[in-house]
């Protein structure tokens, strides 16, 4: 009993996941509570709800709105940023309901450059939300965007991807920044999908050539459980070596200890706790860079802002260091 528990663990700690927040946690559907908001002189009762992020993902974005569709039922809903449900139904009824409360507030439309921030497995676009404040500013618009990372295949993950990007109407430019496994979602997405609109791609940790810790770990049972399908993309082999390399500029941020071991001693050279550098390198990167920081905790390092900041708008991570373009490709650690 207890080497299985101590292997669940190790499940749970060495893939990044975290105890669900108020932020995170799954929408149950057994009780929301009761917001009643005064407008236009109308008294309007909307369903406050716990985000649902896991069962929940996005198919069009409006500023903080967004339009959300259930990945079992296959309905729809409307919320706004503070995550109050305004309407529940099929998606002519969301995209109706959210045309008259923009008509009825005057919201303005989008326009400009945005960019859109795709969260790790097991989290959601509340774990990016303080980098696309630090990101955000008179130059962008930043997006942070849901799907459901640990119920569904990348490649699933992906169709929500294209249907947010499909329906921004108004922006000019599109950049990306992604988080872990966001980065296979957009390589993904790259596999069926094209967006002219799309220029820049900051990938921070991410899996490119697969994570060791699912290759261990992939028989594991509450591996299996709480990570889903995605979770079983993850290892070395299989969907990953297929995806393909994004055709315009991207760079690369891995966390890392500097050692020989990184932090994590199961899995091969330095690392993160969950992927090790050699993986996160992707043969084309314009530019990469480590970051002293453990998987989880690098989307909120400042340093990381700055560098994804500085390569969406210049096409370089630092201002001293010259780019590291990854030109040859990486020889993958075997176990």
């Amino acid at each position: 009993m207890f080497r299985v528990c101590h292997g669940c663990l190790i499940a749970w700690l060495c893939l990044g996941a975290h105890r669900a927040s108020a932020e995170d946690d799954p929408e149950l559907g057994l009780f929301s509570p009761i917001t009643t908001l005064k407008i236009d002189q109308g008294v309007f009762v909307l369903n406050q709800t716990f985000g649902g992020r896991q069962f929940w993902g996005d198919v069009q974005l409006f500023h903080d709105w967004r339009i959300q569709q259930h990945v079992y039922t296959g309905h729809y809903r409307l919320l706004d940023g503070q995550d109050r449900r305004h309407a529940t139904g099929t998606l002519e009824e969301c995209r109706d309901t959210l045309a008259e409360i923009r008509e009825r507030r005057k919201l303005p439309p989008m326009s400009g450059r945005a960019v859109v921030l795709l969260h790790g497995i097991f989290r959601s676009s509340h774990s990016l939300q303080w980098l696309g404040g630090q990101i955000a500013g008179e130059e962008f618009l930043p997006l942070p965007m849901d799907y459901p990372s640990t119920q569904t295949s990348i490649p699933v993950a992906a169709e929500y991807l294209h249907s947010v990007l499909e329906h921004l109407d108004g922006i000019d430019e599109i950049h990306l920044v992604t988080h872990s496994m966001g980065g296979l979602v957009v390589r993904a997405y790259l596999a069926k999908h094209h967006d002219p609109r799309i220029k820049r791609l900051v990938m921070i940790a991410p899996p490119n050539q697969g994570a060791e810790m699912a290759d261990i770990l992939k028989r594991n049972l509450m591996f299996r459980g709480l990570l889903g399908p995605s979770g079983q993309q993850l290892a070395t082999q299989g969907l990953i070596p297929t995806l393909p390399t994004p055709p315009f500029e991207f760079a690369v941020i891995a966390g890392a200890r500097g050692t020989a071991t990184g932090w994590n001693l199961l899995i091969p050279g330095d690392d993160d706790g969950t992927v090790t550098v050699a993986s996160t390198r992707l043969v084309g990167a314009a530019d990469f860079a480590t970051v002293p920081s453990i998987h989880t905790f690098l989307i909120g390092e400042p340093a990381v802002a700055d560098m994804t900041r500085r390569f969406l708008l210049e096409g370089r991570l630092q201002a001293d260091v010259e780019p590291q373009p990854i030109v040859a490709e990486s020889k993958h650690p075997k176990e």
